[in-house]
């Protein structure tokens, strides 16, 4: 897809200026860290001016490498962003949105305007509303869903009731807040029971399968809630449906269009060493999962499938990107999972997989997120 000059303000004497956003303070830091390497090794650099911009574990912004291999993920070593003397603001300046450098007992340096943030973040303080919500107080464009749609996409409890109320099928769940489980575990353990074994217990605000445990009986479920419970105080524990997992990318619409989906892709786990998509077969082992795209469907369900998506984007007001993911029964039902408001964004992670099956590749679906968010408002929109 071909770029239209945006309509922001800047000049035509220079290129966009794109700071990638990565690292952060979720557990999901290595996997932002991978996501950020994918991008910056596509990202049309003859088009933008890229300026890789870190999140430390403790929250310090700094100026990152743009070396791909240095956020390379392995088994034995985790990328990850480090603390630095030196730390990256944004401010505005003269009317235009500045990235500012400062030392201790140095000058501050202006590294220029930002046209557009692409905050490859994943998981809370990132993927949340929050990094979202100081970029609009900084009135700063920036890539992919706002505050609201990023903390309901976020909330695997808010998300639920948001999909019920707009007519999609949900499964059936438990929601478990902190005080629910310290005041009566009991009570807990009788609404699980009633959902029938087995269950997927997880934290409601983690994401990428942190703290997730499947459980074949109540004997197993307390251990597996302090599990998640280590991630997020707030717990949504599902019911096993048997079905066959499906997913389908979304990407937004240029102007009044509606959003665009992907084919339906369908995730495969190896046998015997993993029970469900966790974390390593998601990132780290290679062959663990495959995805076959377009899935094996009857053309009605893939068309449902591709209905949906759209429905559920829109629902909880979704922009630029996101994945949704369903469950296909064995008697034809598609049932709603979760969206996924930044998905794993390497050139293996689904997302890409899917539009690069469809006839969008990375580097021109890089391209049309940018475009999107150069062509956006800020402010409330």
């Amino acid at each position: 897809m071909s770029q239209d000059t945006p309509t922001t303000g800047q000049t035509a004497t220079r290129k966009p200026r794109v700071a990638v956003l990565f690292g952060g303070r979720s557990s999901e830091h290595a996997v932002s860290c991978v996501t950020a390497a994918g991008v910056l090794g596509a990202i049309n650099k003859d088009k933008y001016e890229v300026i890789p911009i870190g999140i430390a574990k403790t929250g310090q912004w700094v100026l990152a490498p743009a070396e791909t291999a240095e956020w390379s993920l392995a088994a034995s070593s985790l990328p990850e962003v480090v603390p630095s003397p030196e730390t990256v603001t944004l401010a505005e300046i003269g009317g235009e949105h500045q990235l500012i450098v400062a030392s201790p007992n140095q000058v501050p340096q202006e590294l220029g305007a930002v046209d557009v943030v692409f905050p490859l973040l994943h998981g809370p303080f990132g993927e949340d509303g929050t990094i979202q919500g100081l970029l609009e107080l900084s009135d700063t464009r920036y890539v992919g869903a706002g505050v609201l749609a990023s903390a309901v996409g976020m909330d695997k409890h808010y998300m639920k009731v948001v999909f019920e109320a707009a007519g999609l099928h949900v499964g059936p769940y438990v929601a478990v807040m902190d005080r629910q489980w310290r005041k009566d575990p009991e009570a807990v353990r009788k609404q699980v029971d009633r959902l029938g074994f087995p269950v997927f217990v997880k934290p409601a605000r983690a994401g990428s399968s942190m703290g997730i445990s499947k459980v074949d009986s109540l004997e197993e479920l307390d251990a597996a809630i302090e599990e998640a419970r280590r991630h997020d105080l707030k717990l949504v524990i599902e019911a096993g449906i048997v079905g066959r997992e499906i997913e389908c990318a979304v990407l937004e619409g240029r102007g009044t269009d509606a959003p665009r989906t992907s084919m339906p892709g369908e995730i495969s786990v190896a046998g015997g060493t993993h029970e469900f998509y966790d974390f390593n077969a998601k990132y780290v082992e290679d062959d663990a999962a495959s995805l076959s795209c377009p899935a094996d469907m009857p053309a009605e369900a893939i068309a449902r499938v591709r209905e949906l998506a759209a429905a559920a984007f829109d629902a909880v007001g979704a922009e630029g990107l996101s994945r949704v993911d369903f469950f296909y029964t064995p008697d034809g039902e598609l049932i709603i999972n979760e969206i996924n408001t930044m998905p794993g964004f390497t050139p293996k992670s689904m997302y890409p997989q899917m539009w690069a099956a469809s006839g969008l590749g990375y580097a021109d679906l890089i391209d049309e997120l940018i475009y999107l968010a150069l062509h956006r408002n800020t402010g409330l929109r």
